[in-house]
């Protein structure tokens, strides 16, 4: 299984009074959301599942993500993910998609991060991988192995790349 973890993207500031669980992306988020779903296409990524916490930031970061690669899909609420998530409620959502190939997660930090930390340390470390807000990362995950991280990014990196090739803009597409 390939699994990619994706923090939600930009939100604001943390609401100290109302519901903190319908916090909208902001100007930025959008931004990036766009951003690494462009650069998920170039890289020609294609999901099985996309799961995400119920929160509004988390679940239209996963939207706009989903809008970019052209996921057929329906996207899936999942409580694992939601801020409050254990690291054993989220093995028990893998265990529920095992049989998907390619699955991307959208959560929340600190636990996506202990999450990711946690399954790449084979259980030992859950504090060695800071997701930023928007961050991607990628992890293949064979067999009874530990599994592996091949690479993390952010979208600030993303945008850097994009613009230093000239390929900010969305890639053609024959869209009727």
């Amino acid at each position: 299984m390939i699994l990619y973890f994706l923090r939600h993207a930009s939100a604001g500031q943390r609401q100290l009074t109302g519901d903190d669980d319908k916090r909208p992306l902001d100007k930025t988020g959008i931004e990036q959301c766009q951003q690494m779903g462009r650069m998920l296409a170039a890289l020609g990524a294609e999901f099985d599942a996309i799961v995400t916490s119920p929160l509004e930031r988390a679940a239209r970061t996963a939207a706009l993500v989903a809008q970019e690669i052209e996921f057929k899909g329906k996207i899936s609420i999942d409580d694992a993910l939601r801020p409050e998530g254990t690291y054993d409620s989220f093995r028990q959502l893998l265990r529920r998609y095992a049989k998907a190939e390619t699955l991307m997660v959208v959560g929340h930090n600190p636990n996506l991060s202990e999450f990711l930390s946690l399954l790449i340390s084979d259980g030992s470390a859950d504090t060695s991988i800071y997701l930023r807000k928007g961050a991607l990362a990628r992890v293949e995950v064979e067999g009874k192995g530990i599994p592996q991280l091949n690479w993390c990014v952010t979208p600030k990196l993303v945008r850097k790349i994009q613009e230093s090739t000239g390929t900010s803009s969305r890639p053609k597409t024959s869209r009727k």
